[in-house]
């Protein structure tokens, strides 16, 4: 009888490890949810406008010296139009740039906090960028819509675990849960990590631009509202660690650049 020698075993397959950036379940909600409202604009131009009026944020809305102007949606618009402002968009560029900057922070924070915690979140940098909107624009009667002031917490909230080692824009990682659950930065310690520090200059940098410059998102006449970028920013940053589940790092923890902090995003 013919004999076949023995194969040597072949070593076991390692297992797969998951992008990066696929979306978890809470991401693709809240973007999904963005997509549908949008179709208001298929809507006939009068109800498309009426929708714009009664969910979009108007700080004239807030002004006690206005005796004969009444705005559609009542008194309940003062309040429900601190959020769902940030669910409208203008156009596909708009909702396209803002989904572009979800897709690595909004991931790892969904994930991070869990899908309760994550919609609360970005609530709370929604009404943040609204009140930095409205302190700024006391008597501005055009709306504001869009979601980059809660985009922009999300970019902030993720900058206390980004670079730590292991974390999405460190340089060592595992796969995108494990990268998600690393233990944080206290806001004191991150405030001293060179790389967080040059992302915080970036990002003002580019949101004073827009300001100064007053451009706009994808030739539209209006302008950026970077006044609320910078609130909901501010507001994701310094209440982190609310809604943090994961333990924090000790003060002695590696972070991703443990002996030149001195680098660059």
């Amino acid at each position: 009888m013919d004999s076949h020698p023995e194969s040597p075993l072949a070593p076991p397959p390692e297992a797969p490890r998951e992008p990066i950036l696929t979306l978890p379940p809470a991401l693709t909600a809240y973007i999904l949810l963005i997509a549908v409202i949008h179709l208001r604009v298929l809507l006939p131009p009068e109800i498309e406008n009426w929708t714009i009026d009664v969910f979009g944020f108007i700080p004239k809305r807030y002004d006690t010296t206005l005796l004969d102007i009444t705005f559609p949606g009542g008194e309940g618009a003062k309040v429900w139009t601190f959020v769902t402002y940030s669910l409208l968009h203008a156009n596909l560029t708009h909702i396209g740039f803002n989904v572009l900057w979800l897709l690595p922070f909004g991931s790892a924070l969904a994930r991070r906090f869990g899908a309760v915690r994550f919609f609360v979140f970005m609530a709370v940098t929604a009404a943040a960028g609204a009140l930095a909107h409205l302190l700024t624009h006391e008597h501005a009667i055009a709306p504001m819509i869009g979601a980059s002031a809660s985009v922009s917490g999300t970019m902030a909230a993720a900058i206390r675990f980004a670079f730590v080692k292991g974390s999405f824009l460190s340089f060592s990682r595992g796969d995108a849960e494990a990268a998600a659950k690393v233990p944080a930065l206290s806001l004191w310690k991150a405030l001293r990590n060179g790389r967080v520090l040059a992302f915080l200059a970036i990002w003002f940098g580019v949101n004073i631009l827009f300001g100064a410059t007053s451009l706009s998102l994808g030739g539209e006449e209006a302008s950026v509202a970077w006044q609320a970028h910078i609130g909901g920013f501010l507001a994701g940053l310094l209440l982190f660690s609310l809604f943090d589940p994961i333990p924090r790092a000790r003060d002695d923890a590696a972070d991703a650049s443990p002996v030149d902090q001195s680098g660059r995003v």
